[in-house]
């Protein structure tokens, strides 16, 4: 019974916390974003030589990102082109399927270099411009730039 118990609070939490990612995408989207950019910082330390290498906490990265890319499409819905510290292009809702390419090409880089990444550092400075490049370009075209 305490395991029906736990199973069935577990399942309505992660309910509850859908039901407020779909209520709020903006901030869904920020916090997604800002772990990327964590993660981002710590690997591009790691290549420059200012951290260890660490296989752990590049998983981790690609790990966020490879969320990132899965979640990314559903957090555009047409209420949620203001509010936040939102800098989505409007062009996203314009053209939606390109928007939803260039997040399938993201996942795409992530899967194919996570492996390389995280097995020595050398793998991770051959792996980051191809995840960087398809991460860019969708910024380049979707995200508006800081005034």
């Amino acid at each position: 019974m305490f395991v029906r118990t736990i199973l069935a609070a577990l399942a309505v939490g992660l309910s509850v916390g859908a039901v407020i990612a779909q209520q709020d995408p903006v901030t869904t989207r920020e916090d997604l974003m800002k772990a990327n950019n964590k993660h981002a910082l710590a690997v591009v330390r790691m290549m420059r030589g200012q951290a260890p290498f660490d296989a752990a906490a590049v998983d981790a990265a690609f790990a966020q990102w490879a969320d990132t890319a899965q979640k990314l499409p559903s957090l555009f819905p047409d209420n949620s082109k203001t509010g936040g510290d939102n800098r989505a292009s409007p062009k996203i809702w314009l053209n939606k399927k390109d928007f939803d390419a260039k997040a399938a090409a993201f996942a795409k880089a992530v899967a194919e270099n996570h492996d390389t990444a995280k097995s020595s550092l050398d793998g991770l400075r051959a792996a980051i411009p191809v995840v960087g490049k398809a991460c860019d370009n969708c910024h380049e075209d979707y995200r508006l730039s800081k005034q």
